[in-house]
């Protein structure tokens, strides 16, 4: 039974709607600790959320974690807290409060986040506390606290980054993007989130990662292989890719070393965040070796590979650029 099933339970007493049974229970309790007046359902959610915290904090230290049994809570005084402490009258359910205990202690404790914004002309890298060090790509935010004090170390992505993850393996790294948790010991890997498509993509570089959408899991992916989820359809893809042309973005010069013109293209649209695609499709398969480009503009880039792979660029009005020409084989 969950906390909002146990506090309709006390809405239904109030109201004299409940059963012989519980009401045998409920006023068994408000014997032992004196009745009182005020009524659950005129409190607001802090006063509840008080009282509950309250109630949960004394079943927290009595119930050990593999048991559930039943709870007394010794008499106290509680003033107003009298008639809603009806609830904990039916103490069949402890355990479940125990259970939900995290969750509520995070509600009215909140870590304190600090958000990393960074503007869309502009990439950031940024350390954490524990040695992790994190790339944003332009017009990506993350969360995260100072300190990671739990027994976990959680942070908050929208957009998207690239995690070099320092290893601990009694405090495992999750990453929330939307609903999607990524969660490592110590790797390194790449989240991109795309509002406008709504997927979610996970990239490993190095070592191995869980994705899980909330309580499903979707997968385990190990290097050069990437999760794709479809946010608005909860379509997950799983293939194998290669991861560093999905990391360019983060890297300050391109290298191309024996890749194809298609791998070489897919490195530029994440560096330079653009879209570019093939009017002759057969170009993606050329290739060409020993090509390092270091701080260049895209126009410049495009006129070398162009160059020996025998085609041609345009630049459409809305900013695409479509790649053109006979092509390696002519």
């Amino acid at each position: 039974m969950s906390r909002h099933q146990i506090a309709a339970l006390l809405d239904r007493y109030l109201k004299s709607e409940t059963t012989n049974e519980e009401n045998e229970l409920v006023e068994r309790w408000l014997e032992e600790n004196s009745n009182a007046n005020a009524q659950w359902h005129d409190l607001d959610r802090s006063a509840k959320d008080q009282w509950l915290s309250s109630v949960f904090s004394e079943i927290k230290n009595t119930i050990h974690e593999t048991e559930a049994k039943v709870v007394l809570l010794p008499q106290r005084k509680l003033g107003f807290w009298r008639s809603i402490a009806a609830v904990a009258a039916v103490l069949l359910i402890s355990f479940a409060l125990y259970l939900e205990w995290p969750s509520l202690q995070s509600r009215l404790h909140p870590v304190e986040l600090t958000t990393l914004q960074v503007p869309i002309d502009q990439k950031s890298e940024i350390t954490l506390t524990d040695g992790s060090r994190v790339w944003l790509n332009a017009g990506s935010a993350l969360k995260y606290p100072k300190t990671f004090n739990g027994k976990t170390r959680e942070v908050y992505l929208s957009g998207e980054a690239y995690f070099d993850v320092r290893h601990d393996a009694s405090k495992p790294f999750i990453i929330h993007t939307g609903t999607l948790l990524t969660t490592v010991l110590g790797t390194a890997f790449n989240i991109k989130e795309d509002k406008n498509k709504r997927t979610i993509q996970v990239t490993v570089t190095r070592g191995k990662v869980s994705v899980a959408n909330g309580n499903k899991l979707l997968g385990v992916i190990t290097p050069n292989q990437q999760i794709s989820f479809n946010t608005s359809k909860a379509e997950v893809v799983q293939a194998t890719v290669n991861a560093n042309a999905v990391i360019a973005w983060q890297q300050s010069d391109l290298h191309f070393d024996d890749v194809s013109f298609g791998d070489a293209i897919a490195q530029l649209q994440q560096h330079f965040n653009v879209k570019i695609s093939f009017g002759n499709i057969k170009l993606k398969d050329c290739r060409f070796t020993g090509t390092s480009l270091r701080g260049e503009e895209l126009e410049k880039i495009l006129k070398v590979m162009c160059a020996f792979n025998n085609a041609n660029y345009e630049i459409r009005p809305d900013g695409s650029i479509v790649i053109d020409g006979p092509g390696c084989n002519n």
